[in-house]
């Protein structure tokens, strides 16, 4: 998992016109944010594959799941952004979306100290 938000976030710099197209309008600033977003997946997915700072790299995921869940609906419900990506409203809407909850699942399955699951 580490390694995926170390990939993707480093897309976010090679190819940060891809997301630039699934910001929200209405927020500032939209490049420096879609940096600061790849920076924070850099280095919280690097922290998680360290086990001394997983639980907190996960914390930190959670909350940077949380906080661009907002281009995530941008996407879900704008035909600008679904047609720039290629993406259908049903993969936007009923794929990606639930998607995010299962990362936000799996991050938090990351904060415990017991993984085994029980």
């Amino acid at each position: 998992m580490g390694c995926n938000y170390v990939l993707v976030g480093i897309l976010h710099f090679a190819k940060a016109d891809f997301f630039m197209n699934i910001m929200p309008p209405y927020l500032p600033f939209p490049l420096q944010l879609v940096y600061l977003s790849g920076a924070a997946e850099i280095l919280l997915g690097s922290l998680l594959m360290l086990k001394k700072y997983q639980t907190y790299a996960a914390w930190g995921l959670i909350l940077l799941l949380i906080a661009v869940y907002p281009a995530n609906i941008y996407l879900a419900f704008n035909e600008t952004p679904q047609e720039a990506l290629q993406v259908s409203a049903f993969a936007a809407s009923w794929i990606r979306l639930p998607m995010q909850f299962v990362l936000l699942g799996i991050a938090y399955w990351h904060t415990k100290e017991d993984k085994s699951g029980s």
